[in-house]
């Protein structure tokens, strides 16, 4: 095994560095999901990276019959090159959700992929092979801790939103950036 073959542990898929924290439940392939991802960049230059802090969860559901390898990949990218890495694998998925997601999630031409093209798709994406970490245990255990706390916090739909780690059912990915702000006013510090 190579040191870049090594299990490496997964970075938290953050936006910002404030003490004011959003997490944000997504699933990957989910188009409400695509629409709050694409808003949380200009969410945390408006409110200021140094007071919020968006802490990108996953929503893996089973309608989204890949989800569940397309999460994993994300992590694994995230273990392999990092955050930004992650982000950008995101990024890609969302851009391009038919390459991802069945159509009316049964049919479709991704009914003849099989986990090795999405793999090796999901690793063009990231701009290195996915293989190694996609095995990798840190990996394993970041999706299913994230399954696991997603489920402790009661969020069953995407996107959900917890601001200091209380579910805020008014949010919801169809809001604007104002609207949103105006959620977190309460909670953040004074700058």
């Amino acid at each position: 095994m190579t040191p870049a073959d090594e299990p490496r542990p997964v970075p938290p898929l953050v936006l910002g560095h404030g003490p004011t924290e959003l997490e944000v439940f997504l699933e990957p392939t989910c188009p409400f999901s695509a629409r709050a991802f694409g808003k949380l960049p200009a969410l945390v230059e408006a409110v200021g990276p140094d007071r919020l802090t968006v802490r990108l969860r996953f929503l893996s559901q089973p309608w989204h019959l890949y989800s569940g390898l397309i999460t994993r990949g994300i992590l694994a990218a995230s273990a392999a090159g990092g955050v930004d890495t992650g982000l950008a694998v995101m990024a890609g998925i969302f851009a391009d959700r038919d390459a991802f997601e069945f159509d009316d999630h049964c049919r479709g031409a991704n009914m003849d992929r099989t986990p090795r093209d999405i793999l090796g798709a999901l690793s063009a994406l990231a701009g290195r092979d996915l293989t190694a970490p996609f095995c990798w245990k840190t990996v394993d255990r970041a999706l299913r801790w994230d399954v696991r706390y997603g489920r402790q916090m009661g969020v069953h739909s995407s996107p959900s939103f917890a601001i200091e780690r209380m579910v805020e059912p008014q949010m919801s990915s169809g809001q604007s950036i104002t609207e949103w702000t105006d959620r977190l006013r309460p909670h953040l510090a004074a700058a």
